[in-house]
């Protein structure tokens, strides 16, 4: 089940997250000034086009990842306050050198984790964003999906957390089978703080990253 879960991880968040590569930027891009599961939705099922007909994605290409991690999920998440929130309370005795080294670091690790789980979308992959729940005028929402990859499958569901910022929605945590993103990070950066500090968190991080 963990090792379910960790390949979902990887591969839901960058469905959710990223933007258009190259080849796609000729489509209308997603509108973060939308209701929160239209954009999720828009992203959604512009990335799937994409992953699909990215050739050098689908054959494991690092340089091809890391250049799709760093141009392209940037806009459509607040990294930052993803960081922020798995280091919890330490993030506030960290340096502002320290906490840029720390998000720089985290992104690298995550975009490390895609190059595998990148080659695992295929044509049968679909993301379906269910009708939205609660207030209009909420300013942080959860937006639930269902992922399938072939048929007779059954749907794995995914929750996206987001905030809307003057930008407009930002994507900063999501749910996996009742498993969340920033909290399965909490847990592993306090007990690395906890032995070896902020900086050993880092090097950890980056370690990772490079492996």
């Amino acid at each position: 089940m963990k090792s379910r879960i960790d390949l979902f991880f990887k591969l839901l968040f960058v469905c959710c997250v990223l933007g258009l590569s190259h080849a796609a930027r000729a489509q209308v891009k997603p509108n973060p000034n939308a209701a929160p599961n239209d954009f999720v939705q828009q992203v959604a099922d512009q990335v799937l086009t994409v992953l699909k007909a990215d050739s050098k994605v689908r054959a494991g290409d690092t340089a091809r990842v890391n250049q799709i991690v760093d141009d392209l999920i940037l806009p459509n998440v607040n990294f930052e306050k993803t960081t922020r929130l798995a280091a919890g309370r330490y993030w506030r005795q960290a340096t502002p050198e320290q906490q840029a080294a720390l998000v720089k670091a985290f992104r690298g690790t995550l975009g490390r984790s895609y190059s595998g789980a990148f080659t695992r979308v295929d044509d049968a992959t679909n993301v379906k964003v269910l009708p939205m729940r609660g207030e209009a005028d909420a300013t942080d929402v959860v937006v639930k999906s269902q992922v399938t990859q072939r048929a007779n499958t059954q749907p794995i569901g995914l929750d996206y957390r987001l905030e809307k910022t003057p930008q407009g929605w930002k994507i900063y945590d999501l749910n996996v089978e009742n498993i969340w993103l920033i909290e399965n990070y909490r847990n592993q950066f306090a007990q690395q703080i906890s032995q070896n500090g902020i900086d050993g968190l880092i090097q950890a991080l980056n370690q990772r990253a490079q492996q």
